[in-house]
């Protein structure tokens, strides 16, 4: 049954480019889903955007001398080129400086506020003594008091998952100069995440679909719900929109809290965009939507958690009651897909160690659909695993170029050269019927599978079909049936059609390719759309921007359609690039001359 599905992606932080082991946890798997589901015949609306706020931004701004705007423009900018050149087919990619999203954001706080979950509270709020100013949670370190971990963070410990404050970290330390932060009396705004346990929990225990690890880490989580702080001392956010606080220069909303909300800011600036104010309702108050949150394991306590408590409040949900505000009731999340980490050569991504390669110097050198491979084939869908150079042209060379690639060639090649067309087949043989049963069979197999967030499974089927078709090919040898052209034909064409069907099988993945492999087939039209940058207008009048944006309406359908026996074929080009055993010995050395740096 066809149905509207919101692809919510987690919002990148705009501090700096986005390295490959980000897009292989928020990116590549939300564009593969997104671009399954329209083909499968849904209304899907796919968004995100750049999250803009907060102190790590006004520190690094202020270590470059720029305003925080102007540091959250250049990297919103280079951010949105890198997921264009990924082929992520947003139909908006925003920012959270727009002003629709300042009006959204408020919107929620003030009802939130309203229905009373939203409550003061006077803190201890962390100093730093050489400054003056403001350190924020997560620029504090120190010993988690719960698990022993070394580097836990003043708003939570990565190692055992619990929220924290500052207060709570024994030895205390700044993460921006090793100072000992001083802490003093300050009055902020708390979510009552206690108000939600109930609910949260009646609402969790019925996710039957979810990944385990996604479900258990989130119920952990609500043995202990604490208030959680939703502003902070801070010149850099969207303002308090409360009576006293609003003009206030020294207080703004948590970033945490307004980057959730962009999920629905970017909804309703997408649909003012298309000219229908109200279009966005369908992915948030039609009850037979779908809404998947796509994003790395760190992120999970706010998307299965504290955006939940969020949409909770505003409806009026939890232990208080309440009564909505005026967007009116507003889904919760369907599944939380959350991917694990991936690391480079046997160690965690860093960039301030230089342990890392941004998406836009990967995609200067190799094709964006081989990144996409090898983060679709072996990435961290459901366990931590490494990106080595090695096994990046083990997988290109072998499975895309010898696989994929070396069958969509040598078949069209030979089908160019004989006929020069598709040619018409004569009556198919058994072996001829059961290849193309079995590459049809695949559009239910490798759809089922992506349908359950399981697209390393789905890609190796997809690839595993290929092979048959490889098979095939060599078993039928038709460049041996130089003497039985009408056989030949009938091989060639059954070859061609099994290629067709794998390429829309291979679409999702491989976007690019699949596209030039649709018009090497003589094909028409799109196959598979790309992303195009948009420089707009603010709607409500704040500085332009680009978006990332693009037409996803009339994709093919999720289903074999046949090739046109008549159909001009020139010989192709090839499809992937081998890549030569140098590239590992050259990636290596760079990664190490920039380690030393």
């Amino acid at each position: 049954m066809a149905r509207p599905v919101l692809t919510a992606v987690a919002w990148p932080y705009a501090n700096g480019p986005r390295h490959i082991g980000h897009v292989s946890g928020f990116g590549v798997p939300s564009d593969v889903f997104s671009r399954y589901m329209r083909m499968a015949g849904h209304d899907v609306l796919m968004v995100s955007g750049t999250d803009e706020h907060g102190t790590p931004i006004q520190v690094q701004a202020d270590a470059e001398g720029l305003t925080a705007r102007e540091l959250a423009d250049r990297y919103n900018r280079v951010i949105v080129q890198d997921l264009q050149g990924l082929g992520l087919s947003y139909d908006l990619f925003t920012r959270t400086t727009t002003r629709n999203h300042y009006a959204v954001v408020q919107e929620m706080f003030r009802t939130l506020h309203r229905n009373g979950y939203i409550v003061p509270k006077t803190t201890m709020g962390a100093i730093s003594p050489s400054t003056g100013r403001t350190l924020p949670d997560r620029y504090i370190e120190g010993t988690c008091p719960i698990c022993g971990y070394t580097s836990a963070r003043g708003d939570q410990c990565d190692n055992c998952g619990n929220q924290l404050d500052p207060t709570d970290l024994i030895d205390p330390k700044s993460r921006i100069n090793g100072e000992t932060p001083k802490f003093v009396e300050t009055e902020h705004f708390f979510l009552d995440l206690p108000a939600f346990a109930e609910a949260l929990g009646s609402w969790l225990q019925a996710r039957e679909d979810w990944r385990p690890n996604v479900l258990k880490f989130s119920l952990n989580l609500l043995d202990d719900l604490q208030p959680r702080a939703i502003t902070r001392d801070l010149e850099w956010g969207v303002p308090i929109p409360l009576e006293g606080w609003e003009e206030r220069g020294d207080k703004r909303i948590y970033v945490w809290f307004d980057a959730v909300i962009g999920y629905l800011s970017a909804s309703v600036e997408w649909a003012r965009r298309t000219g229908d104010p109200d279009a966005w309702r369908r992915f948030w108050q039609d009850e037979d939507c779908r809404a998947y949150y796509f994003m790395g394991k760190d992120n999970i306590v706010f998307h299965s958690v504290i955006w939940p408590a969020i949409l909770l409040g505003y409806d009026g949900g939890g232990a208080k009651g309440g009564e909505p505000g005026e967007l009116g009731e507003l889904g919760l999340p369907t599944e939380v897909v959350s991917s694990e980490f991936l690391t480079m050569e046997g160690k965690k991504f860093s960039s301030s160690r230089s342990i890392v390669i941004y998406v836009r110097d990967f995609l200067e050198r190799y094709d964006a659909d081989a990144l996409r491979y090898f983060i679709a084939v072996a990435g961290p869908e459901n366990q931590d695993t490494d990106f080595t150079w090695a096994e990046f042209r083990r997988r290109n060379n072998d499975e895309l170029v010898a696989g994929w690639g070396n069958l969509v060639n040598r078949s069209i090649s030979m089908a160019a050269k004989n006929v020069g067309a598709v040619p018409t087949p004569g009556e198919l043989t058994d072996d001829d019927r059961a290849l193309l049963a079995t590459t049809e069979a695949g559009f239910a197999s490798v759809g089922s599978l992506l349908e359950k967030h399981r697209q390393k499974a789905a890609i190796g089927e997809a690839m595993r079909i290929v092979g048959e078709a490889n098979k095939y090919l060599s078993d039928q040898a038709p460049w041996k049936l130089k003497d039985d052209p009408a056989r030949r034909d009938t091989v060639l064409f059954t070859a061609l059609q099994a290629i067709s069907d794998c390429n829309t099988l291979l679409a999702p993945f491989l976007p690019h390719s699949a596209q030039r492999i649709h018009e090497m087939l003589g094909g028409e039209g799109v196959l598979a759309p790309l992303p195009r940058i948009e420089e707009v207008e603010d709607l409500d009048g704040g500085p332009p921007y680009p978006i990332l944006t693009g037409d996803y309406v009339d994709v093919p359908r999720w289903e074999s359609r046949p090739v046109s026996p008549g159909t001009p074929l020139s010989p192709p080009t090839p499809v992937f690039k081998k890549l030569d055993e140098s590239i590992v010995e050259e990636e290596l050395a760079r990664l190490q001359g920039g380690a030393a740096e």
